[in-house]
């Protein structure tokens, strides 16, 4: 341990001198290559953080781009929904009118034939009925009248009585 502690001076005269040589070879052959190999990679560097943030600019460009499309696409994707929902709403009211209407000109329709098969049948039965009268008629006086004049004058009496 002597050995370490005891100071040499001209080993530190050589140590220095071979020190000095060996700064002066570095800085003399290898001081520029490091410093454009240096220079070089910081120019890559800073070409490839102006690269990204240009890419980061772009697509955050597209992004914005993209989120209007987007924007864009949900509100005509709603306009579209609700066009239909109020076409539909037409289509049911139209269906509702046409059958309302179908269901009116059917009872209509109906009201009508009921209302000849009503006159048809008092037709009928008024027939009948005079037929019957004069049946009856002609048993009860057994000799026979005549048939025009008897149902002229049937007809007529029918015609006083109430139609309902």
């Amino acid at each position: 341990m002597d050995a370490l502690l005891n100071i040499k001076p001209g080993l530190v005269i050589w140590s220095l001198i071979n020190f000095s040589i060996f700064l002066f070879i570095l800085i003399k052959f290898g001081a520029k290559p490091i410093i454009t190999a240096l220079k070089n990679r910081e120019n890559k560097i800073n070409d490839a953080i102006a690269s990204a943030e240009e890419a980061n600019k772009k697509a955050e460009a597209l992004l914005a781009q993209s989120q209007e499309k987007f924007d864009a696409a949900q509100n005509e994707v709603a306009s579209i929904i609700s066009k239909g929902r109020e076409y539909a709403e037409d289509q049911i009211k139209k269906a509702l009118d046409e059958a309302e209407r179908v269901k009116n000109q059917k009872i209509e329709e109906a009201t009508r034939e009921i209302a000849r098969s009503k006159e048809t049948a008092i037709r009928e039965l008024r027939a009948e009925v005079a037929n019957l009268v004069v049946s009856a008629t002609e048993k009860i006086i057994e000799d026979k009248l005549d048939k025009e004049k008897d149902y002229k004058l049937i007809e007529s009496f029918i015609e006083k009585l109430p139609k309902n």
